[in-house]
């Protein structure tokens, strides 16, 4: 598990207020109609909201009637995603378009009992729901073997049950690659895939969006979102930096040039990341003799914290911090939003891998170094 700096989807806010419902389009038809019904609900409202980039905004209300139907009618300039629900924790996702779409559920859990007509996208997005559940009830049941096995140093149950996690985590990504024209796989990338890891995936899903949803603005949100990563994606130049160091004086990372660097962005505060040091530190101590380095940069901002984790943590490799947290220019310019984040680097400073740690990062550097 990592810290993330920005839950965008997941931590969404929805926001409650006087709101004007949008009126259905004169225009011949060319609106919407969301026709609900709900077990186990006769009086109260119904919500309905627009994604933002960063929250979700209210956008309309409708009363439930006491054979617990509701509606919503209005009209979108293009498919954009929308939440129906009670409250902002318990509600459903649609895909809504100028288009008569028909929503059963139970109003005590409206996302695992919602069935959708009149919308593929949406019934696409329940789709992709009901996967990440399966992976996170998956994710929580490993999650005790996983903690024994790091406790016991055991690197081949690490392995196995990681490979196992990742088994139903490709599940997932297979879903995204295989439905490029439908915005449930928009929804999947902008939700679940972290392009700063897995930006090759990332990118060549963005091109099958340019070419099959050219007009849709998340497909332009994601090129703005990618465009800014190609700078530092595998295979591209390690951009160049210098931050202070503990001693008080200034180390840049093109210093340590001749060497296979890996950049251990990581902090004090940061849990993962303290949990994962002494699989690091016991790497380091395999390969620094053979050509290999770390380059720790910590998004600390407490000088007195980060040093005493250093010192705690045996953290004998070269480290630079600019205590500036999140806003670290380093961070900044390799657009870290979630630690620990590694990246490695080869002797010439060209960017080879990101995002490996544990076994993985074992394996990488057994085979370059070995």
């Amino acid at each position: 598990m990592r810290i993330r700096k920005l839950l965008v989807f997941a931590s969404a806010v929805a926001l409650f207020g006087a709101c004007q419902g949008n009126k259905p389009a004169s225009n011949g038809g060319n609106a919407y109609v969301i026709k609900g019904k709900l077990q186990n609900a006769t009086e109260g409202n119904v919500y309905l909201f627009e994604l933002g980039e960063t929250q979700f905004v209210a956008r309309d209300t409708s009363a439930i009637a006491q054979d617990g139907t509701f509606r919503f009618e209005g009209s979108v300039s293009e498919p954009t995603f929308y939440r129906v629900g009670m409250d902002q924790q318990n509600g459903l996702m649609l895909v809504l378009e100028n288009k008569d779409i028909e929503v059963e559920a139970d109003a005590t859990n409206m996302a695992t009992t919602a069935k959708v007509d009149g919308s593929e996208d949406s019934k696409l997005l329940q789709q992709w729901f009901q996967l990440n559940e399966e992976l996170k009830q998956k994710e929580e049941a490993l999650s005790p073997r996983f903690n024994d096995a790091m406790a016991a140093g055991d690197e081949a149950a690490v392995t196995a049950v990681r490979e196992e996690y990742l088994g139903y985590r490709k599940k997932l990504r297979d879903f995204i690659a295989q439905n490029p024209g439908s915005l449930a796989s928009v929804f999947g990338i902008l939700s679940f895939v972290n392009p700063i890891e897995e930006f090759a995936f990332a990118d060549s899903m963005v091109t099958l969006y340019s070419q099959q949803l050219p007009d849709s603005k998340y497909t332009a949100m994601l090129n703005k979102q990618l465009e800014g990563l190609r700078s530092t994606a595998v295979g591209a130049m390690a951009p160049d930096f210098a931050l202070p160091t503990p001693e008080g004086g200034s180390l840049a990372l093109s210093t340590l040039r001749g060497k296979y660097v890996l950049i251990d962005f990581w902090a004090s505060w940061c849990g993962p990341c303290r949990q994962e040091n002494p699989n690091v530190v016991r790497m380091y101590n395999a390969y620094k003799d053979k050509g290999f380095e770390i380059f720790g940069v910590s998004l600390d901002q407490s000088r007195d914290k980060w040093l005493a984790a250093i010192e705690k943590d045996k953290l004998t490799w070269p480290h630079v911090s600019d205590l500036k947290g999140w806003e670290s220019s380093a961070a900044q310019l390799y657009k870290v939003n979630s630690i620990p984040q590694t990246i490695l680097i080869d002797k010439e400073g060209k960017i080879i891998a990101k995002g490996l740690r544990g076994a993985e990062l074992e394996a990488k550097l057994a085979s370059l170094l070995n």
